[in-house]
């Protein structure tokens, strides 16, 4: 048996201890530097974790980019009509010629408008207001190509105009097809393209808010039938073409009622079934040939009427008539008492005791405008049915036109 003093256990315990404490710190040694190994592989790991989130997000983003929202179908109405017509429209500015202060002719900018092609031969459809005075006419497409045009024909009677340009033999150019106008209704859904304030190929729409309004333009010509519609229609769209959801132009943008010039909700369109008629008149002949009385009406004022004591205030006088007029051969009767009307300086020679036209075909004419407009429509050779003031009684003549 062995004898252990107390210094011998003291000093026992102190190197167990020691010994205890060495291990304990290696342990711990060892064990934070595996933890450090470990973290130093682990962002590595984590980012590589991590990619998969990332990744989704992306994925979500890029989803996010090619995703093409539901469109309605009143959109989807107002994309594919301005994808398919919106080249056809044209941009047209003209030059003019001023007088400077020297009483020089010098060219000036003058008005701007729009236009549509209807013919792939470079034939554009527009306002005759949008040409009117110039000596120089440019036809901007949406490519930005210019071309200078010529004029085909006009006719004052409708606004409407044909101008020309000839396009390269390799470019093939988008037209805007005819539709119809007879059968609109009012609430019916119309789009516009124009140049507006000089915006090219606008979009706008609306609906057909009106029918069969006569409107008197700039001129004093009542053009009849006009389309009224709320698309927004402002300076720089006369002339472009008012479409139905098909696409097909059933009127020309003309004009607007606006005190300040720009759209009030209400423009006029002239009726594509009008445009048809006369755009083939103008091709064809430079001119529209249209059905008129051949002879010289005069439109009554009170004092024609009382001078000629007359029944009647308003109507068209008979003063003369040619004599292989359709008119004359059919009965209508021309003045034969001749007088002086106007003022001394300015005065003209007209004829009394002739018949006095009152309507025609059933329809009130006060005035000459009322008479170009309800002939608009008419032919050479087309009969219509006078109703005449003859010796102070009325009655109803039928006779044919001549051409105007």
């Amino acid at each position: 048996m062995k004898l252990y003093t107390k210094n011998h256990i003291f000093l026992s315990i102190a190197i167990t201890s020691f010994v205890f404490i060495l291990f304990g710190s290696g342990f711990l040694i060892f064990y934070n530097f595996h933890n450090s190994s470990q973290a130093e592989i682990n962002p590595e790991e984590t980012l590589s974790q991590s990619e998969t989130p990332v990744q989704e997000d992306l994925t979500q983003q890029n989803w996010s980019v090619n995703y093409h929202p539901t469109y309605t179908q009143d959109e989807l109405e107002n994309i594919s009509v301005y994808e398919k017509y919106n080249e056809a429209v044209v941009n047209i500015n003209t030059a003019v010629m001023g007088i400077n202060w020297f009483l020089e002719p010098v060219p000036q900018e003058g008005g701007s408008g729009s236009g549509s092609i209807i013919d792939s031969r470079g034939y554009v459809v527009t306002n005759v207001h949008v040409i009117e005075d110039a000596y120089k006419i440019y036809i901007s497409l949406s490519d930005g190509t210019q071309y200078e045009g010529s004029v085909v024909g006009i006719d004052e009677a409708s606004d409407i105009a044909v101008i020309k340009f000839d396009p390269p033999k390799d470019v093939e150019l988008k037209t805007i097809p005819f539709g119809e106008s007879d059968n609109l209704k009012v609430g019916q859904k119309v789009l516009a393209i124009g140049n507006p304030f000089g915006f090219e190929r606008t979009l706008t729409t609306g609906i057909v808010s009106g029918l069969g309004r006569p409107i008197k333009n700039s001129n004093n010509v009542i053009i009849r039938d006009m389309i009224q519609t709320d698309t927004a229609i402002n300076p720089g769209n006369s002339g472009g073409p008012l479409l139905d959801t098909t696409g097909r132009m059933i009127g020309i943008n003309t004009m607007i009622y606006s005190t300040s010039g720009s759209s009030a909700g209400i423009g006029f369109a002239v009726p594509i079934n009008t445009a048809k008629r006369v755009v083939s008149d103008l091709i064809q002949y430079g001119k529209v040939r249209r059905g008129a009385i051949d002879g010289v009406l005069v439109q009554l004022t009170n004092s024609i009427s009382n001078y000629a004591n007359l029944p009647v205030s308003q109507g068209l006088l008979v003063s003369e008539l040619s004599n292989n007029s359709f008119a004359k051969q059919t009965g209508l009767k021309a003045g034969t008492e001749a007088v002086q009307y106007g003022s001394r300086y300015n005065s003209t020679t007209i004829y009394l005791g002739g018949d006095v036209i009152v309507a025609i075909d059933g329809v009130s004419v006060t005035s000459l405008a009322d008479y170009y407009s309800l002939l608009e429509s008419k032919k050479p050779g087309d009969s219509v049915t006078l109703t005449i003031i003859r010796n102070r009684k009325q009655q109803n003549i039928t006779i044919k036109l001549d051409e105007a």
